[in-house]
């Protein structure tokens, strides 16, 4: 009685909570651990290194899925993971005020993130389950959104919770702002006559900014100008002990000797692809190599702090415009010893800034481990809550069981048994090979789309500024992307896979026109940029839903959980592999013969799309 009751309940109830569950452990070790290990004073190559080990669970995941098939409901997974994840956040509140925390919070992330990995076995095994093929098609979209406002909920609302948190618990904040302007002439800062102010003895402890407000031209300076403006501010607060000392290697570089097989086989190789078919693109002598104007911010205490109590101070930038940018002083260190010397800030324009543009920075002295924690314990609360809400919501499928209830032998039988059985399935070659090369100008093109925009027009970007990028492809791009992942879903579920293979694989490969455009006529018009990458994301997400619904499709079967599992390492090798050579192939053909390889990329697509076996049938609306 209770599973016919549950049958009833819509997918709305629990899809979108389902996906956004999946999508903040996800967020939380890849983005938001790096912010907080930031602002908790680890140094940039720790962080890079010991946090970019958290994504080894999501690669490997599919070589432990067939114990989600084999042990226990997909249900039970579900609620167990959430259950734990929940705990696990709370571990890492705990155990950040201790002097330990760096490794003991790694520790339980490293737990996190493998519960995390077997939470998006299950969901994406309980998904198949739960729903009908129809069902199935229509909420593929549905369920790839809820997951990116995973994404920007963990990117954008606990990091503006945490900042709020840093900010009220600690003294007022301090603001100053940087304008850039077309005129010559740029502010000029005596930073020393900051420390020869004597401030009472019974003033207020705060923070002074000078200037409060900085203006810079936007002719760039040279590069060796902007060395010796970070150098100078960063001499100046080590000589104070505004920051750490650090151990610097030396930079003396080895120079290593071409091995045999650049000399003989990489080396001409690239030089035929540079010869033959590279961009014969005439070069723009340049008298001095320029970059962006920058200047300094002098900041320091009014009264001196407790013996034993520094206060640290940390600058990010709160809102303006993304091509003004904190190059140097985000972190400082403020004691009894140093209070009445100024710690140096530089700001530096984008390089590509011709006009004007303000932008704002804030420095905030909290509690910040206080902060951090009660930001994780409030991701502890919201997994119980997920916990709670799908411990009696999710519906309970009668094909949600066990494939084994029998020994441990039986399992490692059954285990190794799962792997044979996906790569005995019927026409496995013809899936693996759509499965690597159904996305294969996409994953070229996506790792090098920003850096067109980015770079100069000398070279055959677009030349935009950081900030214009973020609207381009971080708003613009992503709402497109969004809009065609729901746009499809509700199209698949309508006629079914079969009948949209064909127009979601030309949809996926065609728009990157858009950019072959974009390269060859290199227009300055915002709004056309604008629409030429909103055209070529929308594509994307609509032909994407029939990549995710070909898995789902070919998953089906027994062990259909673990085999899903499978078909994603595929797909996450199908975006590695290819992406890591579009870099190298961009830097010897030029940006325009690049985005020509990506369009011819398109063949491979398109070319095995005939001989795809797919029931007529699988993703189309059932009539009652």
């Amino acid at each position: 009685m209770k599973i016919k009751q549950t049958k009833n309940i819509s997918p709305w109830a629990w899809v979108p909570t389902l996906y956004f569950a999946e999508g903040i452990p996800y967020v939380v070790a890849m983005t938001v651990a790096v912010i907080m290990y930031k602002r908790l004073g680890i140094s940039n190559a720790d962080i890079a290194l010991y946090t970019s080990w958290l994504y080894l669970p999501w690669v490997i995941k599919p070589f432990w899925s067939p114990f989600v098939d084999l042990i226990k409901t997909k249900r039970w997974w579900i609620t167990s993971m959430q259950l734990l994840i929940g705990a696990g956040f709370a571990g890492v509140a705990f155990l950040i005020p201790a002097p330990f925390f760096f490794q003991a919070t790694l520790a339980v992330l490293w737990l996190i993130a493998f519960s995390s990995a077997t939470h998006d076995i299950a969901a994406d095994g309980f998904y198949m389950l739960a729903l009908d093929s129809s069902q199935q098609s229509f909420f593929v979209g549905i369920r790839s959104t809820f997951y990116r406002f995973a994404m920007i909920a963990g990117q954008g609302i606990l990091i503006i919770i945490a900042g709020a948190l840093e900010s009220h618990t600690g003294m007022e904040p301090v603001v100053f702002s940087v304008q850039s302007s077309p005129d010559p002439i740029s502010q000029i800062v005596n930073v020393d006559s900051l420390s020869k102010v004597n401030f009472p003895e019974d003033a207020e402890m705060k923070f002074v900014v000078f200037p409060a407000s900085l203006s810079l031209s936007t002719q760039p300076i040279t590069s060796d100008s902007l060395n010796k403006i970070k150098a100078a501010a960063v001499e100046n607060n080590k000589r104070y002990r505004f920051i750490a000392e650090e151990n610097l290697q030396n930079d003396q570089t080895k120079k290593e000797n071409d091995s045999w097989w650049h000399q003989h086989v990489s080396g001409p190789f690239a030089d035929f692809i540079r010869e033959n078919f590279g961009e014969k693109r005439e070069k723009i002598s340049m008298v001095e190599n320029l970059t962006g104007n920058a200047g300094v911010v002098a900041i320091r205490l009014t009264k001196k702090p407790e013996a034993g109590k520094p206060l640290i101070l940390n600058l990010s930038q709160s809102k303006g415009d993304k091509s003004i940018s904190l190059v140097s002083g985000e972190r400082l260190v403020f004691t009894d010893e140093n209070w009445d010397k100024p710690a140096l800030v530089v700001v530096q324009l984008d390089a590509k800034l011709k006009g004007q543009a303000v932008s704002e920075f804030k420095g905030v002295s909290g509690n910040i481990r206080l902060a951090w924690s009660i930001t994780f314990f409030i991701l502890s609360g919201l997994f119980i809550l997920f916990y709670l809400y799908h411990r009696f919501i999710l519906p309970r499928p009668a094909s949600d069981h066990p494939s084994l209830t029998h020994s441990s032998k039986d399992i490692i039988r059954e285990f190794g048994r799962t792997f044979a059985t996906f790569f005995q399935k019927k026409g496995i070659g013809l899936a693996i090979a759509f499965m690597l090369l159904y996305r294969l100008g996409e994953a070229m093109l996506v790792k090098m789309s920003s850096p067109f925009l980015l770079d100069p027009r000398e070279v055959g970007g677009l030349g935009l500024t950081t900030g214009q990028v973020g609207l381009v492809y971080g708003t613009v791009g992503v709402i497109a992307l969004t809009l065609g992942g729901i746009v499809g879903g509700i199209a698949a579920s309508r006629k079914g896979l079969k009948y949209w293979i064909w127009p979601m694989a030309l949809c996926i490969t065609l728009p990157n026109m858009a950019y072959l455009y974009l390269s060859w006529f290199m227009p300055e018009n915002m709004l056309l940029i604008n629409a030429a990458v909103a055209f070529e994301q929308f594509g994307y997400g609509f032909g994407f839903t029939a990549y995710m619904l070909y898995m789902i499709y070919f998953s089906e079967g027994e062990h259909k959980t673990a085999h899903y599992a499978i078909c994603t390492g595929f797909m996450a090798l199908g975006m590695m592999l290819p992406g890591m050579m579009a870099g190298w192939l961009q830097e010897l053909i030029g940006y325009n013969h690049f985005f020509i390889f990506v369009l011819i990329c398109a063949i491979p697509t398109l070319a095995i799309i005939p001989f795809m076996k797919i029931d007529k049938e699988f993703g189309k609306k059932k009539s009652v």
